[in-house]
Order: C-alpha cells, then sequence, then structure tokens
C-alpha cells in the first residue's frame, strides 16, 4: 500500500496493518500539508495579517499572538478588509500538491472558525459578542464559512485527501464556551462544512485542545474524521478511548504539556503504548504525530526519540499491541 493508502484505511478503520505516521525526517512520513497560499487564516510570527490583526512573538515559541484586533466594535464592519479567497494566486501552490507527493496523504489548511474569529474580534469580545451581539458574530463566521465551501471546492479539484483546521476549543479542565452556545451557534457551521467536504470526497480533520469531551460527540455528529490533539492527560486516555474510540481517528503525540515535556524516556514509551492503545483499534483509528515546535514545548531531543522509536516499534506488529497486557 502506498502511504495514501494506509491513511484512508486507518480514517476509515479498514485495517492497513499499521498505524500512519507524521513524525520527523528518519522516523516515517505518510502524510504532506498543503493549503491555500497565502491564506486568510495564516497566524504570522511578527506583523499585520490580512485582516489586518497584528500579531507579535510569544518567545521562543514559532508562535505569534494578537496584540492589535482589526475590529474591536461591530462599527468597524464596513472597513473590515476581507481577503478574497477567490484571487487565482492563492491556488497556484496547491495545485501541484499531487504532483509534488505522489504517494503521500495530503492535508490542505481551510479557514478555522473559531480562532479566526477571535483574531478578528479579541477573545473576550467574542465571548460577549455570543450574548449581546450574535446576528453580528454570526454574520463574520458566515464570511468564514463560505470562504471554506469554495476552499473544498478547489482542494477536490486538486485532488486533496483532507482539509484541516486549527481551533482549539478547551481550557485545561472545561471548554471556553458554554457547550450549548457552541451547539447553536458552531455546530451547524462545522456540520455544513463537513458535509460539503465528504459530498466532495475529502476528510476532515481538526486541531483542537485543552479539555473538549464536551463536544466530542457533537464534532463526530456533525462528521468530523480525524481529531488531532497534542493534549490528552487533561481528559484522559481511558476515558477518551472509551467514549469516542472507534468513531473517530486520533492523531496525537504523547501529551506535550506533561508526559512529553516532564517524562523520563521509559516513561514517554510507557504512555506511548498506552496512547495508542487506548485511543486507537487494531482495525485503524489512530495516527502518529510529534509536536513541531518542540523547543517552545520544552521538548529534549531524548524524549522526541523515545516517543518515535516507540511509535516505529509499535508499528513493526501494530495489532499485537492489542492482544497483550498493558505495559
Amino acid at each position: 500500500m502506498t502511504s495514501r493508502e494506509v491513511v484512508q484505511r486507518a480514517i476509515r478503520f479498514e485495517d492497513p496493518g499499521r498505524m500512519p505516521l507524521r513524525l520527523p525526517e528518519g522516523y516515517g512520513q505518510d502524510i504532506a500539508m498543503s493549503g491555500i497560499a497565502p491564506n486568510p487564516d495564516a497566524r504570522p510570527r511578527e506583523g499585520r495579517d490580512e485582516w489586518g490583526a497584528l500579531w507579535v512573538n510569544i518567545g521562543i515559541s514559532n508562535l505569534g499572538e494578537v496584540k492589535e484586533f482589526p475590529l474591536p466594535d461591530w462599527s468597524g464592519w464596513d472597513t473590515l478588509n476581507i481577503p478574497d479567497i477567490r484571487e487565482p494566486h492563492r491556488w497556484e501552490k496547491i495545485r501541484a500538491a499531487r504532483e509534488t507527493w505522489p504517494g503521500k496523504f495530503i492535508y490542505a489548511h481551510g479557514v478555522s472558525l473559531y480562532e479566526r474569529c477571535h483574531f478578528i474580534r479579541g477573545l473576550e469580545n467574542v465571548w460577549t459578542d455570543i450574548y449581546t451581539e450574535r446576528d453580528a458574530l454570526c454574520r463574520l463566521l458566515d464570511v468564514l464559512v463560505e470562504m471554506d465551501l469554495y476552499a473544498v471546492e478547489r482542494f477536490a479539484e486538486a485532488d486533496i485527501d483532507a482539509i484541516t483546521w486549527c481551533d482549539d476549543w478547551g481550557l485545561q479542565d472545561r471548554l471556553m464556551i458554554r457547550p450549548d452556545d457552541f451547539r447553536a451557534i458552531w455546530k451547524p457551521r462545522y456540520a455544513r462544512i463537513y458535509s460539503a467536504a465528504h459530498e466532495a470526497g475529502l476528510f476532515t480533520r481538526l486541531h483542537s485542545c485543552g479539555h473538549i469531551v464536551e463536544i466530542l460527540d457533537d464534532l463526530i455528529e456533525c462528521g468530523l474524521d480525524i481529531i488531532q490533539m497534542d493534549q490528552q492527560e487533561n481528559m484522559g486516555l481511558e476515558t477518551l478511548g472509551e467514549r469516542f474510540g472507534g468513531r473517530i481517528t486520533f492523531e496525537c503525540p504523547v501529551d506535550i504539556q506533561n508526559t512529553m515535556a516532564r517524562g523520563n524516556p521509559e516513561e514517554i514509551r510507557a504512555y506511548t503504548r498506552k496512547m495508542v492503545r487506548c485511543l486507537g483499534r487494531p482495525e485503524g483509528g489512530f495516527i502518529a504525530n510529534w509536536y513541531s515546535d518542540p523547543v517552545g514545548a520544552g521538548h529534549t531531543d531524548e524524549a522526541i526519540a523515545a516517543m518515535c522509536e516507540e511509535f516505529v516499534r509499535i508499528n513493526r506488529n501494530y495489532r499485537a499491541l492489542f492482544q497483550t497486557p498493558q505495559g
């Protein structure tokens, strides 16, 4: 099987014989990343994005954060710079993706529905808008939805495999907003995009960290195929596996805030095995990942090697992991 076929079968729980790998060079890479260029959802380390948000780097991390929001008050809506996603130059890169990575499973970034809102409005403003300016908030969201629906069409034409987004919904121990508000505002919009993606032959993938168990059922109902989470310990591997395993594909590294940052190599290896057993299934449902900003997260080379080597070792006889005692 090609890498593309392995990932497809893992997502569909069709027994590819191993788990797909998305690891650093030397350990295995079944997946390539492409997307709109430039993407209206780009998050620069420094400077202004296309919407007018001013980003500032937050230290040794590759990430930036928004310090000036382009729409602090809804009175500025008519002057907000809304990027034109239909501009032809944005789609030149994606048209070459399949030729560039012929045997790979290809992700392509869409436009986020939660994070882009608070990059434009500010997080506290978005939380307030839910109760005081819901119609205006939904108008902005629908602009983003239309961008994604257009991206779905272009990605399908380019033979992309999955559309992916970054929307961190969780705090450490709860959702950022009331689950009922998520269901009223965001859920139907996710469902609309996911449905269009599936009709076009694309899988759907969402990166979302924090404590998000309250809405994982909702995301699955919307049609989410892959949940990429860098944290699991705050929700519990057993809880995630018992409630959601076999219903959605998990794409994870070892928990980046706890075991990966603080554990010794043997603890990391043991967590790797437990994670795959809890979240995966013999027929698929798990993609091995790593955190691509290890310096910012405080991950040592020794820790990365322990995790990646264990993923590779598991893959030598993947199904056997589910037939042996924990340890």
